[in-house]
């Protein structure tokens, strides 16, 4: 039975757990310092933007494509397993033109979904009006509205992967931090991981030695670095991915901060209540009298912190109210804000083979698109490894 280590239980963590959790002959654990969707997953709006998305070919494309589709049948699957919902919102999202952008570049991309058989629409100003009379906006000059694409609540959704994951006998450590590997060679600077020693974050627990491991999969987002420190014996400057090209990549926080406002009525239609996106500002139906509001996009400072700028919030607080005036009566619930992991010296997400390992994969830095990626990541890690069991 080969033993599979997940790093991260936050959305891809879980993901990559649930996915390989379906396939017999596989024993799966766990482990992070935190208890699921703590870190990045818990400060996501969940919004998924796929076939509205401009990446049209490639693995942008793909992974989007991916995991579009499977989230309409995850969805329902993992909700008959747990037997409760998972909030997501099905309405689809409208993602409004302002003047300067450009009407033509989304004519061709009606046209490359159409061919592809995906919906997408073009709306003018009289039917946004007539559709979702809450937008009073002047500035807007038309509509593209994706009824594929859809939002999703990403604390209950991992948290729903983690449950039906269980399960299916996946063994999950929290409150776990690595302390040392073992490695072994098997050729020429190639190695592979074959044990790993944790600490425990509680005293009174003992924490586990996994021993026999077959695959190390890291997917701790910022602490992917930091717990491969010393995998080696030596010290990791930067990860190397052996599915991309150049010297290796670091990972840095960008400070995305969101709120929740509650209004006395559903904005608008009732009955239609879309993701509504411009200008980088979501605003998200969360229930009838609630919505999210996001998110800031904050890097760090010359000393690598990334800290929350109020005033960006209000700059996002003040754009949302610009496209719907009814906000601005809202009564703020809750503030929050998360640091999302940005890969620097490479594309977003870094899917592949840790450079100089046979069995060590990573699938981190996401960036903004953690939940949209999780069902196309933890594809991509399935395929990997039951590619690699087959050859041996």
């Amino acid at each position: 039975m080969s033993h599979i280590v997940i790093i991260g239980c936050g959305i891809i963590g879980a993901a990559i757990a649930y996915q390989l959790s379906q396939i017999e002959g596989l024993k799966i654990t766990v482990l992070d310092k935190q208890a699921p969707a703590t870190a990045s997953t818990g400060a996501a709006l969940g919004v998924l933007m796929g076939v509205i998305s401009h990446k049209v070919k490639g693995r942008p494309w793909k992974m989007r494509h991916i995991s579009v589709e499977r989230y309409h049948t995850l969805i329902p699957e993992l909700e008959a397993k747990i037997n409760r919902p998972i909030p997501h919102n099905r309405q689809g999202i409208l993602q409004l033109c302002l003047p300067g952008d450009d009407l033509d570049k989304w004519e061709k991309l009606l046209d490359i979904r159409k061919a592809d058989g995906l919906p997408l629409e073009i709306w003018d100003v009289a039917k946004l009006r007539d559709r979702c009379p809450q937008l009073q906006s002047q500035e807007v000059i038309a509509g593209i509205y994706s009824p594929a694409d859809l939002q999703i609540n990403p604390v209950a959704l991992t948290l729903a992967l983690v449950e039906v994951a269980q399960q299916n006998g996946v063994n999950f450590h929290f409150g776990v931090t690595v302390a040392g590997y073992e490695t072994i060679s098997v050729g020429s600077h190639e190695y592979r991981c074959c044990q790993i020693q944790t600490k425990s974050l509680d005293v009174t627990t003992k924490a586990p030695i996994l021993e026999d491991v077959d695959w190390l999969v890291v997917a701790a987002g910022l602490g992917s670095l930091p717990c491969l420190q010393g995998i080696k014996g030596g010290k990791l400057e930067s990860l190397q991915c052996r599915s991309t090209q150049g010297n290796g990549f670091t990972i840095i926080p960008v400070l995305g901060q969101a709120l929740e406002l509650q209004v006395r009525s559903p904005l608008g239609n009732p009955d239609f209540q879309p993701v509504i996106t411009g200008d980088d500002v979501h605003i998200v139906p969360v229930t009838e009298n609630e919505y999210w509001v996001g998110a800031t996009v904050e890097f760090p400072d010359d000393v690598g912190e990334a800290v929350a700028d109020p005033s960006l919030l209000n700059r996002v607080i003040g754009r949302a109210i610009s496209f719907c005036p009814g906000l601005a009566d809202a009564t703020v619930a809750r503030k929050w804000s998360g640091l999302r992991p940005r890969p620097e010296g490479q594309a977003a997400p870094a899917v592949g083979y840790l450079q100089g390992f046979k069995n060590v994969l990573l699938a981190t830095g996401h960036y903004r698109n953690g939940v949209l990626l999780a069902p196309a990541t933890a594809s991509a890690v399935e395929k990997m490894i039951i590619n690699s069991l087959r050859d041996r």
